[in-house]
């Protein structure tokens, strides 16, 4: 189940992601999981899925900063992010396969969706390190900044998508991941109705005139 668009505040039109310390994420404590039972794990695994699905479809574009560690879970946390900024210490790993263990937080659908099937198997069968440049070149980042800068990049991207009017973000966030699950004609009909909602909204309106006028908006 999605996170609706109104269980944020009504101020909140962005979200920042970061971490405090050395490294953005290291991913799963392995201490928590040494004795898992079957069941409880596919559990576990659920949760994890329900609460990246509540972060990829909020309604409000999240912004990621990344340094240091992005590994295992904490890649799988930023991939259900709409915006990703690394800082040249970041570095990516999917070691899962060195503990004996295979991914658990969706991204087998979302990192494979990023940089492809092919990859994502090589990067878990080596569990090779990729610095942040490589990860940049696959797509694992969008923006590629100098070391200490990714927070305040993140932010500033995050001030400018925010101006956006409130519904064109949602259905960008929203109605895009959705068609590219969906056959051709059905992504198509589904864009219509995406277009048709944005176009005849009060915040369309709003937008249009001011382009017409050459005039600012604010939404």
């Amino acid at each position: 189940m999605a996170t609706t668009f109104t269980s944020f505040p009504p101020g909140i039109r962005a979200v920042v992601l970061s971490a405090n310390g050395k490294h953005f994420c290291a991913g799963l404590d392995l201490s928590e999981h040494q004795m898992a039972a079957p069941f409880p794990s596919t559990l576990y695994a659920r949760q994890g899925h329900e609460i990246f699905n509540r972060i990829q479809y909020c309604g409000r574009p999240i912004v990621s900063a990344m340094h240091g560690a992005v590994i295992g879970g904490g890649l799988e946390l930023v991939c259900a992010t709409h915006i990703r900024v690394a800082d040249r210490t970041a570095f990516y790993e999917l070691p899962e396969g060195r503990r004996g263990i295979f991914l658990g937080g969706g991204g087998t659908v979302r990192i494979s969706r990023l940089i492809g099937a092919d990859r994502l198997t090589e990067m878990m069968l080596t569990g090779r390190r990729l610095d942040a440049a490589e990860g940049q070149h696959i797509g694992l980042s969008h923006y590629l900044v100098e070391p200490g800068q990714a927070l305040s990049k993140a932010i500033e991207i995050a001030e400018n998508v925010a101006g956006n009017a409130p519904i064109s973000n949602y259905m960008m966030l929203n109605a895009i991941p959705m068609i590219a699950q969906m056959p051709p004609e059905a992504g198509l009909f589904t864009e219509s109705v995406a277009q048709a909602l944005t176009l005849t909204s009060e915040d369309a309106v709003k937008g249009m005139n001011a382009f017409l006028q050459k005039k600012g908006v604010s939404f």
